[in-house]
């Protein structure tokens, strides 16, 4: 099935999206039972941890722990944001970098300036959009952002997004209450989707879409760790408890160019499935035998391939064993902790 097509159900009593694309399952977003990233607290000051310049806080869901706490001093209330999942028995991620993220606008309190996304590069479609952003944010001291997906959008709509998401930063920030408390809970899987998969796509939102596009058999998949690649070659993407291991394979193919075409292959494929399994953290890949000059082209491929990923994934480099490293935020729940 060519095109794109987004789902909108639920799986296991979960509210779950997916994104179909030419009949493959290309992202997959679940609601999971800890707290949404995006969710913002009024938190309080708990007690600092020596060595690490962070402090934890104690919210409603629980403690959270906080980086960079230059005079923050326990008791104190303070608005953060979460930012990712907690690791098992660990404190919850937040940051004190608020953002009101919707589908055409990101708010910034704090971080004043009216920007548009780098990839509008019609000059004249940039200036009609800093004219909607100057006229919707008149009087605002908070910064806005325009996303790539306005390009073209009528001004009203931009501007009615605009406008819900300066009020509700307006509402978080005049916060008087005591005590700690959810001020914003975070989007759901099927918010996420609209305001993250903005291309061109039919949607479905019958009951049982997943099973009648075939997202389903897709995701049982998933709870294999053997990923085919392209040329017949296939990775092996393992969890641990300390990292998550990626084994390259060339199969059936004994030619001397075998081991870079199989660790292209994984370099094309690697976001996808760390994206659908949910993985994050250390990533050590340990590619097919290739020439030590083919590693330039490796991570070229690798790089280029992140480049259109969401997540934040930091590229480390090779290790003296001839493993490769990357970095990744944990920005989902591993599948298997939210399917069974």
């Amino acid at each position: 099935m060519k095109g794109r097509t987004v789902i909108l159900d639920h799986w296991q009593g979960r509210e779950t999206a997916a994104l179909m694309v030419d009949g493959h399952l290309d992202d997959l977003l679940t609601d999971t039972d800890q707290p949404r990233p995006g969710t913002v607290y009024r938190a309080i000051a708990d007690r600092p941890v020596k060595g690490q310049g962070g402090m934890f806080l104690k919210t409603p869901d629980g403690p959270a722990f906080l980086r960079q706490i230059r005079g923050l001093a326990p008791g104190q209330m303070i608005l953060v944001q979460v930012t990712g999942y907690a690791e098992p028995g660990k404190a919850l991620p937040v940051t004190q970098k608020l953002l009101f993220k919707s589908r055409y606008a990101i708010i910034t309190p704090g971080a004043l300036g009216l920007n548009i996304s780098r990839t509008v590069r019609d000059e004249a479609e940039r200036d009609r959009l800093l004219e909607i952003a100057h006229d919707a944010m008149e009087g605002s001291e908070d910064g806005l952002i325009l996303r790539s997906c306005c390009d073209g959008v009528g001004g009203d709509d931009i501007a009615d997004d605009i406008a819900a998401m300066a009020a509700l930063a307006e509402r978080v920030a005049t916060d008087t209450g005591q005590g700690a408390e959810t001020l914003v809970e975070g989007d759901g899987p099927h918010i996420v989707a609209w305001r993250e998969w903005t291309a061109p796509a039919e949607v479905s939102t019958e009951p049982g879409g997943l099973e009648v596009h075939g997202a389903l058999d897709a995701i049982e998949a998933l709870h294999s760790p053997r990923v085919a690649l392209e040329g017949g070659g296939a990775m092996f993407v393992e969890p641990t408890r300390a990292l998550v291991a990626v084994d390259v394979n060339t199969g059936a193919d004994v030619s001397l160019a075998a081991g870079l075409r199989a660790n292209l292959a994984c370099a094309r494929a690697l976001p996808r499935a760390l994206r659908l399994r949910g993985l994050g953290g250390q990533i050590v890949i340990d590619p097919a035998p290739m020439p030590k000059k083919d590693r330039r082209s490796f991570e070229t491929a690798l790089r280029q391939a992140l480049r259109n990923d969401d997540t934040d994934t930091a590229l480390v480099g090779w290790t003296p064993l001839g493993h490769y490293e990357l970095q990744r935020k944990r920005a989902r729940l591993p599948l298997s902790e939210v399917f069974t």
